[in-house]
């Protein structure tokens, strides 16, 4: 059954209760790699219970279970086939420090459906409120393979000129051979990341690093480099992903000061610095 943008725009949000702990915040923070070396005190503020500051990307898998880009493909209206389905771009706005422990609801509807011709582009929202208010908002871009050519609207198109002159700062963060393996158990089991016959039914070689594991790599490093470490003066993070990374490689990540920002890219070192995440800013106070 194609895909059926009227109807999903449709449906009534849903709305979940979340719950995390700090056991949750620190195997999240270890899939991103932090904690090496080990007794470095920048570390152990993301993997010691008492010095716990929480990345607010961890906003992404806070209460586990799928992913918005998976949970996306529930929504009526939207059948389609996972190996068809790529995350395009995630958007997150911060209203509070995120609680290493916390209880929450969580409300998610499809905001927008647009037809980029080939594909389709679904903007999957979710309101994110405890009992002291708002926490977070976060959008998940998905794009479907194959699902376009309704007739409906393309959307928008401009994008961010990129940063200018050269970065201020520039690291490099290796991905573990292991890391995908690790980080789908933070909720995101599709096994584009673990199974090779699934991912090559995707159309890659091997199977691929989460996109959301490389949104909260980049994080870090914006945090850890420019921010002090201060987890709390992040505001709000968007990117689109450009392409995908594996495994076992280095990413480069550039970083331009900007008036309340940070500009970043990201790019696969062993593939001549491929793009990995684009237009990418991290809005800080």
């Amino acid at each position: 059954m194609p895909l059926d943008a009227a109807r999903a725009l449709a449906a009534a949000p849903r709305t979940r209760e979340i719950a995390w702990s700090a056991r949750d915040v620190q195997l999240y923070h270890l899939a991103l790699g932090a904690g090496v070396p080990a007794t470095d005190p920048g570390e152990l503020r993301y993997t010691l219970e008492t010095r716990l500051r929480v990345l607010p990307a961890f906003a992404t898998v806070a209460g586990g279970g799928e992913p918005g880009v998976i949970a996306g493909l529930s929504v009526p209206g939207v059948d389609v086939d996972l190996a068809h389905v790529l995350h395009a771009g995630q958007g997150l706005t911060v209203h509070r420090p995120l609680p290493a422990e916390g209880r929450a609801f969580a409300t998610s509807r499809i905001t927008a459906a647009y037809d980029k011709g080939s594909a389709a582009l679904l903007v999957l929202r979710t309101d994110v409120a405890d009992a002291g208010g708002p926490l977070w908002t976060e959008e998940a871009l998905i794009h479907v393979r194959g699902e376009g050519g309704w007739g409906g609207e393309r959307g928008p198109s401009l994008r961010p000129a990129p940063p200018s002159g050269p970065p201020d700062v520039v690291v490099d963060r290796p991905v573990r051979e292991d890391a995908a393996l690790l980080y789908r158990l933070t909720g995101d089991l599709n096994p584009l990341h673990a199974d090779p016959g699934f991912a090559a039914r995707a159309g890659f070689d091997r199977p691929v690093l989460h996109g959301l594991c490389t949104y909260g790599m980049a994080l870090k490093a914006v945090v850890d480099t420019l921010l002090d470490g201060e987890t709390g003066r992040v505001r709000a993070y968007t990117t689109r992903f450009a392409a995908v990374a594996y495994p076992g490689e280095t990413l480069r990540v550039r970083m331009w000061r900007a008036p309340g920002a940070v500009r970043v890219t990201v790019g696969a070192v062993e593939r001549a610095e491929t793009p990995v995440l684009a237009d990418t800013t991290v809005t800080c106070g």
